[in-house]
């Protein structure tokens, strides 16, 4: 008989501890790499703690995340115990009524209470940044203390406040001495959640602010759409205060009982003293900060300010400081992850100066009258543009959009294992089964309706229902015959470290995969691609026109855009700079220049509403498959 295997229950706790922890411990191990892969270790280098530390954006996130998660705890705390009371002595349908509606920001998605909470500041006309995501945190974090507290009060003995009464005692001495340490426990537990729900939140935070202000979490969810090994220095710092946190709540009690025996002959009015010292002092802390922190944030700057909207790691930060000491302004900059959620942010009542955003967007921000038209005699360096950026379809006239970066969209491929002669098939390479389970696919409905549009022989910006489900059928095909995994961003670090042969990306993203692994090639297929713009505009609601044609012009400046281009990865509207990138920095990696000579190519169009819903249920469907 064979015998059986048995694992202890050590060995499940330390497998569970492993399973736990191995993901910390990676984060920590890969914030000392010396190169920017978030996988590959090549060295022992502390660079991106000193680039932690000296990024004046991180630090920033940082202050506004423990300050609106202090601040929100002490105010939700307060109401949330004083609302726990309260119901103690509600009659039982109030109660009741209450608790229910109590419930409803805890059991309701994030995103439904983050869309209600923008709603309303906009309906308030309340100029969203550091209050507005001050209100919205303590409004979250008040529903989960009172949870945890009034448990303990139904518990409580109401009859020993009245007996304090009785002896004497005010009724605020009734609830500071006997009520609230009765309480102490469910108190501690629901700030401690409430601060660990206002540390971590995003979806609302994101919903909520305005004017530059970013936490924590904004800033890390910017920071994944690149590969930014800041990120590991950030989240081993988060780790250690975490755990310095941990050793302090389990070592300080202790010395606290060595020193309650050594000061054992302490009068007890004294200890009674300091104690009401001790929780006036903390009170007092508390309200100093939140002033603090409100005078600082909602301080309106003497310096002119420009208001800038652009995707996530899409600028070299310090290009903007650099900006505001030649300007002697301020520059609000915010970012967005898709111009979609870009757009939602401007039909809540967003308003910005400037924002960098695609050609298709632009091409609907016009025809929705959120444009100013450009003064080209303002901006001295537009000569500096690659002739071929301008008279594009989604700005004929060339009066709206001034060029920022551009490319194309194709496919990387590891020359070792995909096979040249495989190239000439086009984007039916991504169908070919010998490269089954080697593809990684752009999560992006509309590249990827792109890909099998063009692979059929169709426009990319087809309205023919038939031709779009064509696509669909191809899309479902590759699907079940080629597992395709779909990917953001996070497929630069992928394919640098070759875990597939083949990746759809962008031209930009293609060369810099290609400088990093000398295995990597790019090619854009015949059968046509999509040819994308971004562009700096010019929003209706800009008020200092100098200060944004100066922002415009200013990256526009070759020293600027080479610094910004290095940092970026992407093609340079700027013309020295794309062809100092083309022939140096990427000298010898094919296709990863755009072409503009093959008649395949295309623009992304601004879709009809009735074709934007079509293709995003048939996208639905394919990402279900």
């Amino acid at each position: 008989m064979k015998k059986k295997i048995s694992i202890g229950p050590k060995l499940y706790i330390v497998l569970c501890f492993i399973f736990l922890y191995l993901p910390i411990a990676v984060t920590m191990f890969f914030s000392f790499n010396s190169s920017k892969s978030l996988t590959k270790f090549t060295g022992f280098s502390l660079r991106w703690y000193q680039k932690l530390l000296t990024d004046q954006n991180i630090l920033s996130a940082v202050y506004v995340s423990i300050s609106i998660a202090i601040i929100s705890t002490a105010v939700s705390t307060v109401l949330g115990t004083m609302t726990a009371i309260g119901l103690s002595r509600s009659r039982k349908v109030l109660k009741e009524w209450i608790l229910n509606v109590n419930n409803m920001p805890i059991m309701n998605p994030d995103i439904v209470t983050a869309i209600g909470l923008m709603i309303l500041f906009t309906s308030a006309l309340m100029e969203r940044g550091y209050i507005t995501m001050l209100l919205a945190h303590i409004a979250f974090c008040t529903p989960y203390v009172i949870t945890s507290v009034y448990p303990k009060v139904r518990r409580m003995d109401h009859n020993l406040a009245n007996a304090a009464m009785d002896l004497g005692a005010t009724p605020f001495q009734a609830l500071t001495k006997v009520i609230m340490p009765m309480l102490k426990p469910g108190i501690y537990a629901g700030m401690l959640l409430a601060f660990t729900m206002s540390l971590d939140d995003f979806v609302v935070s994101y919903f909520v602010t305005g004017n530059g202000v970013s936490n924590i979490s904004i800033l890390v969810y910017n920071m994944t759409k690149r590969t930014n090994p800041t990120i590991n220095a950030l989240s081993t710092l988060l780790i250690v205060a975490v755990v310095g946190i941990l050793i302090l709540v389990n070592v300080v009690p202790k010395i606290s009982k060595k020193r309650q025996r050594i000061n054992a002959e302490m009068e007890t009015a004294g200890k009674h003293r300091l104690k009401r010292i001790g929780t006036a002092g903390a009170g007092v802390v508390v309200c100093f900060v939140a002033v603090f922190c409100i005078v600082r944030f909602s301080s309106i700057s003497e310096k002119p300010v420009l208001r800038v909207f652009n995707s996530g790691e899409y600028i070299e930060t310090e290009l903007l400081t650099k900006f505001e000491r030649e300007h002697d302004c301020k520059v609000v900059y915010e970012t967005f992850d898709t111009n979609e959620s870009m757009y939602t942010k401007l039909q809540s009542g967003a308003e910005y100066d400037i924002i960098v955003t695609s050609d298709y967007m632009i091409e609907r921000l016009i025809e929705e009258q959120f444009l100013q038209e450009i003064d080209w005699n303002r901006i001295k360096n537009k000569n500096a543009v690659i002739p071929e950026l301008f008279g594009k379809n989604y700005d004929p006239k060339n009066q709206y959009g001034v060029p920022y970066y551009w490319g194309t969209v194709g496919i990387l491929y590891d020359k070792r294992i995909v096979d040249q002669k495989d190239l000439a098939q086009g984007w039916e390479l991504l169908r070919n089964e010998k490269y089954k389970g080697q593809i990684y696919m752009y999560d992006s409905e509309r590249d990827s309706f792109m890909v099998a549009l063009k692979a059929l022989g169709y426009s990319m910006n087809t309205e023919n229902k038939s031709e779009l489900n064509a696509a669909y059928r191809w899309l479902i095909d590759q699907n079940e015959r080629m597992n395709p995994v779909y990917v953001g961003d996070d497929v630069m670090d992928n394919m640098i470290s070759g875990n597939k042969a083949m990746a759809v990306v962008y031209s930009g993203d293609g060369a810099y995969i290609s400088s990093e692994n000398e295995n990597m090639d790019f090619f854009v297929p015949n059968q046509g691609s999509n040819v994308w713009v971004d562009a700096m505009v010019l929003t209706k609601y800009c008020d200092n026109t100098e200060l944004a044609y100066e922002f415009m012009d200013f990256f526009l400046r070759e020293d600027v855009s080479v610094q910004n281009t290095e940092y970026i990865g992407y093609d340079s509207a700027v013309q020295s700079t794309y062809e100092y990138f083309r022939d140096v920095e990427y000298k010898g990696i094919s296709g990863c220049a755009p072409d503009t000579s093959n008649q395949n190519n295309e623009e992304f169009r601004n879709q009809t509403k009735e074709m934007k819903e079509y293709s995003a249920d048939l996208w639905t469907k394919v990402k279900s498959k």
